[in-house]
């Protein structure tokens, strides 16, 4: 499955919280990587949200949280079928449900030289009938 979105500015909290030992301490095991210190924020239409809303539950994983950090859901992909990481779906959160936040080993807006306003496409890792 395929989604289309747009790069914007977040609230830059997703450092705080990716920096987390309680997230820190599993990342390696559940997503096979540790992320850079920050998400990539990605707004996606209507459309796309409503696709995302019909992905099974088997495909997520989660992340437990502790204390006052809550659990965070996750599903692989590809950003622009070129780099692994997973999009991530805390908990607890402020973000709108059609802000995602995509996570990856490293700063993906200076790696693919990403700014607010390009279009990116978020490929999903699990299989479908597509």
């Amino acid at each position: 499955m395929k989604i289309k979105g747009i790069v914007v500015s977040g609230s830059k909290e997703g450092a705080y919280f990716i920096g987390q030992d309680v997230y820190q301490n599993q990342f390696p095991d559940k997503l096979g990587f540790t992320p850079y210190t920050g998400t990539l924020n990605i707004e996606i239409i209507e459309e796309e949200l409503s696709r995302l809303k019909e992905i099974p539950n088997e495909h997520y994983g989660t992340i437990k949280g502790s204390g006052n950090f809550g659990d965070v859901k996750f599903i692989k992909a590809y950003l622009n079928h070129e780099t692994e990481g997973a999009v991530i779906f805390p908990e607890k959160t402020h973000h709108p449900e059609n802000l995602l936040e995509f996570v990856a080993p490293t700063n993906l807006r200076k790696k693919l030289n990403l700014k607010d306003g390009d279009s990116v496409i978020i490929t999903f890792t699990f299989k479908t009938s597509e």
